[in-house]
């Protein structure tokens, strides 16, 4: 098995240009998959057309039995359909075993969203005498400002800016690239960043990061963990929402557009989704909050 989730990992690398995070659950799900069989058969390894759909079951409560939520069940049985679907692809199996097993019923939880209140405050948070605090008010506007994710954010590089035409370019999921306009306070906080943007030395052993738009302190290229700790402070300070990642934003972004009266299909394309039923997420919040506007205004509610 080990071989062909190799084989299989390496396809969604090159050919599908999936991410490395992505890569790493696969790997981890479909190894755990592997170890299960080999241990339940005392084999160093298990061949995939071996596995029935009634072991693969076996599989599937073993997890439940240790606890596991259903979310992440869920997560394990596509990424063993997904691997099957490439085995029968490529002739190395017969069968998908995992073709008509039910995957689990998820309750879909609402996106956490901010008021624009709160955002207006946080924005005003960062300081404006300081190089970082420039850096982070520019990290915020355009995170709200265009709803991208946390990875082409901190993937954007000096080439991708087109502040004189107001849009930046983005390499989204699947490596696609997508122009996304920015407004006019995420172009103002840019332009006093960058102004400043030299100040951020290289230190001595620094990776240089010539290209990259958002920088450490010492030159580098800011990292995923640096971002979301900046953004989870700024949101902290502002609301006692659950989560205060920089997703969070990405989602006010979205459901403000839509509350503001944006076409769904325009935030589609905005958010970089492949599907409509993922944008449409975003309506409930909307409707939630029309509900709420009319049970406390309609003389009949």
């Amino acid at each position: 098995m080990k071989e062909d989730i190799r084989s299989f990992l390496e396809y969604l690398r090159k050919e599908r240009h999936y991410s490395p995070h992505t890569l790493l659950a696969y790997e981890n799900d479909l190894l755990q998959f592997a170890v299960f069989f080999a241990g339940a058969r005392r084999l160093a390894d298990v061949r995939p057309g071996t596995v029935t759909q009634a072991d693969l079951r076996t599989f599937l409560a073993s997890l439940l039995d240790r606890g596991l939520e259903k979310k992440s069940l869920a997560r394990k049985l596509a990424a063993i359909r997904s691997w099957y679907g490439y085995l029968v692809r490529k002739k190395i199996t017969d069968a998908n075993p995992a073709l008509n097993i039910v995957t689990p019923k998820l309750a879909r939880k609402l996106p956490a969203v901010l008021p624009e209140s709160c955002i207006d405050t946080m924005m005003e948070l960062p300081q404006a005498s300081t190089p970082e605090g420039l850096r982070d008010r520019a990290i915020l506007e355009i995170l709200y400002g265009t709803g991208i994710r946390l990875s082409e954010l901190t993937g954007l590089n000096l080439r991708d800016l087109e502040l004189k035409n107001a849009t930046i370019s983005v390499v989204g999921k699947g490596s696609k690239q997508r122009i996304v306009p920015i407004g006019s306070k995420a172009r103002e906080a840019m332009q006093r960043y960058l102004a400043v943007r030299s100040t951020f030395r290289t230190g001595k052993g620094a990776v240089p990061a010539a290209d990259a738009v958002f920088l450490t302190p010492h030159g580098r290229r800011m990292y995923a963990k640096g971002v979301y700790r900046i953004v989870h402070a700024y949101i902290g300070a502002v609301s006692d929402v659950e989560k205060k990642s920089p997703h969070v934003l990405r989602h006010s972004f979205a459901t403000h557009l839509l509350n503001r009266g944006a076409d769904l299909r325009a935030v589609k394309e905005l958010l970089g989704h492949e599907s409509l039923s993922t944008t449409q997420l975003y309506t409930h919040v909307t409707v939630d909050r029309l509900k709420r506007v009319y049970d406390q205004a309609h003389p009949k509610a």
